[in-house]
């Protein structure tokens, strides 16, 4: 009996073992199909990149800016901010190939911001709209280097201010789109846009524009600002500026200079701006002054200073046409999803 037991114990042992070799074997010979993926840790404009894969012996990165690397998990710097979409091409020793890819926000400039992020399928531009929610930042001012306060009773504007106060709350209709080559659209929305009345009245003398709504008698004692009929250009496009000393006319009290025709000039140092040369575009508000500062710009809101002629004194010249400014809103976008 005992030498039977022994027997048995010996061939489960024996069968066991086997059992167990077979199972390392088939481990050893097993081959994990090529894949890949990618890992990456962002600082500033430095990528730390990792491959994840399966059964790869060469790596082909292109980083999105031009430059390429087959190391394994190389390191890169981007030399500019933006948006960019960095390429893993792996390749086994078969030479079947695996590609995957990643989207990155690297240190994004002003200029991503206002645009947008370029590299997506879909991409179609970054558009803005007034922000009816204003902020405590929201200010009508005067157009003087310090741009302070218009009334010093009202030291930012409410929600809803130009529905509310100058009853035109279709001045928060018109969307603006920046797109990354530089161009960009306007839609009115309802055929109409917002502005100060005077630049109104003179366009509407000119014949290039309707009035159709006016409003801010009660705030001001005369009506101040106007919806009038504007028809967006096509084929439309804006500079960006995201550092410079911008100048412009303004009323004698408020000037800092006079520019090469002795006109008064105020001048702004160091701020971002947006213009259309060459154009009738604008953003935000439609007067004499289509260029802007930008005072603030983050992934969802934006915030730009306009300057607005709103007395027909401050016209200077009808040929070519000088207007001084004489104020200036600082008010919030928002961007539309």
């Amino acid at each position: 009996m005992k030498k039977l037991i022994r027997y048995l114990f010996f061939c489960c042992t024996i069968g066991t073992f086997i059992v167990l070799q077979s199972c390392e074997e088939e481990a050893e010979l097993q081959v994990f199909p090529l894949s890949a993926d990618i890992f990456h840790s962002v600082s500033d404009k430095q990528v730390a990149f990792t491959a994840l894969m399966h059964s790869a012996v060469t790596w082909s990165w292109d980083f999105g800016d031009g430059q390429t690397s087959n190391e394994e998990n190389p390191v890169h710097i981007y030399d500019e901010g933006g948006y960019y979409v960095a390429t893993l091409t792996a390749t086994d020793s078969e030479g079947n190939t695996a590609t995957a890819d990643v989207n990155l926000a690297i240190a994004l400039t002003p200029y991503a911001l206002l645009t947008g992020d370029h590299t997506k399928p879909d991409y179609d531009g970054k558009t803005w709209k007034l922000s009816a929610a204003h902020s405590a930042n929201d200010k009508l001012v005067n157009s003087d280097a310090s741009l302070t306060l218009l009334d010093e009773s009202i030291e930012y504007l409410p929600t809803g201010a130009f529905d509310l106060y100058l009853g035109l709350k279709e001045a928060y209709n018109d969307e603006f789109t920046f797109y990354n080559d530089g161009s960009y659209k306007h839609d009115t929305k309802d055929g109409s846009s917002f502005g100060g009345i005077v630049y109104a009245m003179v366009m509407q003398q000119f014949g290039l524009s309707s009035i159709t709504k006016t409003g801010g008698e009660a705030v001001f004692g005369a009506d101040a600002f106007a919806l009038s009929t504007y028809a967006p250009e096509e084929n439309a496009t804006f500079t960006f500026a995201e550092n410079e000393d911008f100048s412009i006319p303004t009323i004698p009290g408020f000037a800092t200079g006079v520019n090469s025709l002795n006109i008064p000039i105020v001048t702004y140092s160091d701020v971002m701006t947006i213009d259309f040369p060459n154009s009738t575009e604008f953003v935000g508000i439609k007067d004499f002054h289509q260029k802007v500062i930008v005072e603030e710009i983050t992934d969802n809101s934006m915030r730009l200073v306009m300057f607005l002629t709103l007395s027909p004194d401050a016209i200077v010249n009808q040929d070519p046409l000088i207007a001084l400014s004489t104020t200036a809103m600082i008010l919030s976008f928002e961007v539309v999803e």
